[in-house]
């Protein structure tokens, strides 16, 4: 834990030393080791961290007219039906819509027409999430931008972003700590597979937690 406490503080000091005029996103970044991954399961699974990691996931509600009403008021991006309408199921404007977010939350009685409204190929990686009439629309936004997901592909290494250079070391310590257990835990022999651990700002310098 002291260990984590003192990569944060060296990050942030780093970050803070030299202000971008974006907001640095703070990442770790796993290196593996007795991992065969062409015979060995791979990994791949996500958590809910205590804060938002990636408040700057841009979300769009697919909603009925209580979720767009709702989404204007707490100032979330929203398309009506009526919006995606106006589409007409155009391919280049519905790739355009589709590159503007991250991420898209559909209201229930919508979810089965989003392929009607949009046409077959729309986007199949970004089909949106179901929320529903009891949902908390706010709280929905904020769990898609405190979820982080670890997947092993072919490459013995990943990183993943855990919060920005805006947080409090506290709230970084948190989120950091979860993570890192999670993803051992992910792991066949659990730290025995785990080579190195580093942590930077996006344009920061790697401060070593493990090796």
């Amino acid at each position: 834990v002291d260990v984590v406490e003192r990569a944060i503080s060296e990050v942030l000091t780093g970050a803070r030393a030299k202000p971008r005029k974006f907001l640095e996103s703070v990442e770790l970044q796993f290196s593996f080791r007795d991992y065969d991954v062409q015979r060995d399961k791979r990994f791949s699974g996500s958590i809910d961290l205590p804060n938002r990691a990636r408040p700057n996931l841009k979300v769009c509600i697919l909603g009925n007219a209580q979720h767009c009403e709702e989404a204007a008021r707490l100032g979330i991006s929203f398309r009506s039906v009526e919006d995606l309408r106006k589409l007409h199921r155009n391919k280049k404007l519905v790739k355009r819509l589709l590159k503007s977010y991250h991420h898209f939350l559909a209201s229930q009685d919508l979810i089965t027409h989003i392929p009607r409204l949009l046409g077959p190929g729309a986007g199949i990686r970004k089909f949106p999430s179901v929320v529903s009439l009891t949902d908390d629309l706010e709280a929905k936004v904020a769990e898609i931008q405190s979820s982080v997901k670890f997947q092993l592909r072919k490459a013995l290494n990943l990183a993943v972003a855990v919060g920005t250079v805006s947080m409090s070391s506290g709230e970084l310590r948190s989120n950091c700590l979860l993570a890192i257990n999670f993803l051992v835990s992910l792991l066949k022999n659990y730290w025995n597979n785990v080579k190195r651990v580093h942590m930077k700002s996006t344009m920061g310098k790697p401060v070593v937690i493990f090796k």
